[in-house]
């Protein structure tokens, strides 16, 4: 079976010499692969919010408080860690983190009024 080629890949084949046009061929591939990426985060974020609304109805249903703030430093500790081990910035893997928890808290608020 024949693969389709990239544009970095038709850029070298094609006998261009031309930085510029590899640069632009190389640039594109970057840009495609950060937008496919960016849209795994919005899904992602999506399924994780379904699920914590899910979690806040819950704990409004059983007069559970909105937050966990053992969980969540346990969360933050566990992210931090998954950070290092990516070698991501395990302060902003944090920040994002408390971010994400103050929204859902946030959710959790809404249930239970």
């Amino acid at each position: 079976m024949h693969e389709p080629q990239t544009n970095i890949a038709a850029a070298t084949e094609a006998g261009s010499a031309d930085p510029g046009t590899r640069a632009a061929a190389i640039l594109a591939e970057h840009r495609a692969s950060i937008d496919r990426l960016d849209a795994i985060l919005v899904y992602t974020l999506a399924e994780r919010f379904k699920l914590t609304q899910s979690v806040g109805r819950l704990k409004a249903e059983h007069a559970l408080p909105p937050s966990d703030p053992a969980r969540e430093a346990a969360q933050i500790e566990r992210l931090e860690r998954l950070a290092r081990e990516a070698d991501l910035d395990p302060e902003f893997a944090r920040k994002f983190l408390n971010f994400v928890i103050s929204e859902v808290i946030r959710h959790h608020e809404q249930f239970q009024k």
